[in-house]
């Protein structure tokens, strides 16, 4: 069955122009020109995966609050911001709610592909049947990836898709520096190092809200990140 893309695009032609290439490559493309009628459309049914522009007719920010909209409604659907808005504040604004990804329409075709099909395997990754080493467990942190859950100390912490793969390739080798390189890599993402920055923060923010002593994400200035294990 084909994949279903919500593109909440105000602009007519971009719209139907990236619809058609993505039906090209196989998806089922849903297009919606403003806010009221994508969220009417997610209160029936949700997509598989929902491209985003901020600005919405004249709603300057209407796709930060759709994308809010969503990520209540599923923390784990794949959100991207598509957007000619390309600055840091808007970028950190876009990830605190809790998109995936943010991407600025001066990007190739292709480059939008590839990160569509990324974010495709990482949540395919749920349907797989759960083995033992679906789980990683380091002192008061337990992740399933099978499940894509995560708690500390007994208590569950809600992350995106993105922010839970992040984590996974640091936590799946506690003690050990990783790259932003690496880190991408093996949580099968191509962002820049300020995505990567932004993501890194919103997930210690999400552990310190529940443990206001947590410290085990540690930054190794000009290296990368790691995950501290408890005797560090």
């Amino acid at each position: 069955m084909s994949k279903r893309i919500a593109l909440v695009e105000d602009d007519l032609a971009i719209r139907e122009n990236y619809a058609a290439a993505l039906t090209k490559q196989g998806y089922e493309v849903l297009g919606y020109a403003d806010k009221p009628s994508a969220e009417a459309a997610f209160n029936q049914r949700l997509p598989d995966l929902a491209i985003i522009d901020i600005g919405l007719e004249d709603e300057i920010d209407g796709g930060f609050a759709l994308c809010q909209q969503l990520r209540s409604l599923s923390k784990s659907l794949p959100i991207i911001f598509f957007t000619a808005r390309d600055n840091d504040y808007d970028t950190i604004v876009g990830l605190r709610m809790g998109a995936d990804d943010y991407l600025t329409k001066d990007i190739s075709l292709p480059h939008l592909i590839a990160r569509i099909a990324a974010l495709f395997r990482r949540s395919e990754l749920l349907a797989q049947p759960q083995t033992q080493d679906d789980l990683i467990k380091n002192g008061d942190l337990v992740m399933d990836t099978n499940r894509m859950t995560v708690t500390w100390k007994a208590q569950p912490i809600e992350l995106t898709v993105t922010e839970f793969w992040m984590l996974h390739a640091i936590a799946k080798y506690a003690g050990h520096v990783k790259s932003r390189q690496q880190l991408m890599d093996e949580s099968q993402m191509v962002v820049d190092d300020t995505t990567i920055t932004s993501h890194i923060k919103r997930i210690r923010k999400k552990f310190v809200q529940l443990d206001s002593d947590f410290d085990r994400i540690e930054t190794v200035y000009g290296m990368g990140y790691r995950w501290k294990n408890a005797s560090c």
